[in-house]
């Protein structure tokens, strides 16, 4: 067993808060068990999902909700120095850079209790790696899958971020657009930035033509990114906050 303990770079973004998700089918179940990380099994959980769709958020809410460093799966290369009694989250766990270092931590946390959350776009049982001891560990590990957005927590983000910005739409054309935008938060997110920006230049209110001009490639789905937003306690079922 390894020994040796690096200092590893932790991610500099903001963490993202509870508050941008709304509890229904598509997420629920993840808020359910990342509320008690005390009841995974092993103290571990992997979540997985393509991308854009809340992993990264709902990792990181967790993380800064009990003081755990976010680890990034491309950057692991040893173990983290931590006092006792930390839990861990890793990011792009299923790009982890060095298998025998995915493998040292999960043996690490394990022999030493501390809970273990992971991300990636595929359930750890179908990552690609070679170890077999590795393999092992990840067959055994409870995933919980995020299914894409509900039309209605779609429709309350955007609500949501066009009322951060003080930005009236109409219903109408908050509609055309929720037709129109690639199926994830992050859409939701970046169309509501532009929009705000081309309505300043413009000195008029958001309109169906403004959103053409304004979103041509993204109303193509042309844009794929993982939302950041600032996070408090798990939030109860239901409730947008």
């Amino acid at each position: 067993m390894m020994t040796r303990q690096l200092a590893l770079p932790l991610s500099p973004a903001s963490p993202p808060a509870w508050g941008s998700f709304l509890a229904d089918a598509s997420n629920a179940e993840a808020l359910g068990f990342l509320c008690q990380p005390d009841a995974w099994p092993n103290r571990r959980l992997a979540l997985f999902g393509p991308a854009a769709i809340g992993k990264t958020h709902l990792l990181r809410a967790t993380a800064d909700a009990r003081g755990w460093p976010v680890l990034l799966g491309p950057d692991l290369r040893g173990l983290p120095d931590l006092p006792p009694g930390f839990g861990l989250a890793l990011d792009d766990a299923d790009c982890a850079a060095e298998e025998r270092a995915l493998l040292h931590l999960l043996n690490w946390c394990a022999e030493q209790g501390r809970p273990l959350l992971l991300a990636g776009r595929q359930p750890p049982a179908r990552w690609p790696v070679r170890l077999p001891d590795l393999s092992s560990r990840l067959r055994g590990m409870t995933t919980i899958g995020i299914a894409p957005p509900s039309d209605e927590l779609l429709a309350a983000l955007l609500r949501r971020h066009f009322q951060t910005r003080q930005l009236r739409v109409e219903e109408a054309v908050q509609d055309w657009l929720l037709l129109r935008l690639p199926r994830t938060g992050a859409a939701m997110a970046e169309a509501a930035a532009r929009l705000d920006r081309a309505a300043l230049v413009a000195g008029r209110g958001v309109t169906r033509g403004l959103a053409q001009a304004a979103l041509g490639d993204l109303l193509d789905g042309g844009y794929d990114d993982c939302m950041a937003d600032p996070i408090g306690d798990c939030p109860p079922a239901g409730r947008l906050l």
